[in-house]
């Protein structure tokens, strides 16, 4: 088949075993490869399907300029997709994106917005989004994507993922791990399993750090998971259960992952993978486990891949663990 675009090779991602990384588990461990999207993310489908379904209705023009608040995979798809649409994209990031993203995102032709105030939880996300409003009375012709209360984003994973998993496996899956942060992704993959496969438990993975779940905020470097604000999406009902990663954990997993089976993932991969660590010695002997590898790790070579760093993370791991040792110990105590 011979595509019209690169947008028409976005999805139809694999299914693969994990098979050396879960060798002495008594699970089963599945992955989707959404790294293997064009534009190198789980990002490509929202963003392909929320300017399309625009386009196609209206609500976005020939001359619109898309605005969002991403430093990361988000806006590197929105870059991509409005590239072949011909329209102008803006994304507002913050200093903690990786120099590699911002790169990307120029490339393709895309326009930066950058936000330096901190907002209440210690992150940025409040003030970027500030950022966006102040762009939309600015710019009459500006269009806010808004993946954060956006149905779109859930729908796009619904009609993506969600078919092709039920398309390529021949039998159910017991525990779909993912990471969280818009629950864009974690929503639309569930909604459309659990349709089939009604008894499936959805896991959460979230950072810690993050209030996405009601925790107290904490120092986080990795960008993916997590939030310092809920996201309008968010439906924690439908979440059966949530296992907290920090950074340290993740990019150890991220190490593991390509060491023991070549998959050269990004931070929110290693959180996934991580929690299945954990789950995996939980759940009964035979129990099949599903997760998605969102991203690639060629982004965060500054990061996850880099010794200092991950020294570092280290000892914030530590200090967080010796932290929460010493306040069970008071507890107890008490």
């Amino acid at each position: 088949m011979i595509h019209h675009s690169i947008l028409e090779s976005v999805g139809n991602t694999p299914i693969i075993r994990l098979s050396r990384l879960f060798r002495d588990s008594q699970c089963e461990v599945l992955a989707k490869l959404e790294m293997l999207n064009p534009g190198g993310s789980v990002k490509d489908r929202p963003a392909r399907y929320i300017l399309e379904r625009g386009l196609a209705e209206g609500s976005i023009g020939p001359n619109s300029h898309i605005i969002e608040s991403s430093s990361g995979n988000l806006a590197i798809a929105l870059a991509m997709t409005c590239r072949i649409y011909g329209l102008r994209f803006t994304a507002v990031i913050d200093p903690k994106i990786s120099p590699i993203n911002l790169k990307i995102i120029q490339c393709y032709g895309g326009n930066v917005e950058l936000v330096t105030e901190k907002d209440s939880q210690g992150g940025y996300l409040e003030t970027r989004i500030e950022r966006v409003k102040y762009l939309l009375r600015e710019q009459p012709d500006a269009v806010w994507i808004n993946q954060y209360a956006n149905e779109r984003n859930w729908q796009a994973h619904y009609h993506g993922e969600g078919a092709e998993i039920l398309k390529d496996l021949d039998r159910p899956v017991d525990y779909l791990v993912l990471g969280v942060s818009t629950s864009g992704t974690v929503h639309g993959i569930s909604r459309r399993l659990r349709e089939a496969w009604p008894k499936l438990k959805v896991v959460a993975v979230d950072a810690v750090g993050s209030v996405l779940f009601g925790t107290p905020p904490y120092p986080r470097d990795l960008p993916g998971i997590g939030a310092s604000r809920v996201p309008e999406l968010l439906q924690r009902g439908e979440i059966d259960q949530v296992i907290h990663i920090d950074d340290y954990e993740s990019a150890a997993a991220c190490r593991e992952l390509v060491e023991r089976e070549g998959i050269f993932a990004g931070g929110s991969s290693g959180s996934a993978i991580a929690a299945i660590g954990r789950l995996s010695a939980q759940v009964p002997r035979g129990a099949r486990i599903l997760t998605v590898l969102p991203d690639r790790g060629e982004r965060y070579l500054d990061t996850v891949y880099d010794d200092e760093w991950l020294a570092r993370m280290q000892d914030r791991h530590l200090v967080r663990i010796s932290k929460k040792s010493s306040n069970t110990l008071i507890e107890e105590t008490a």
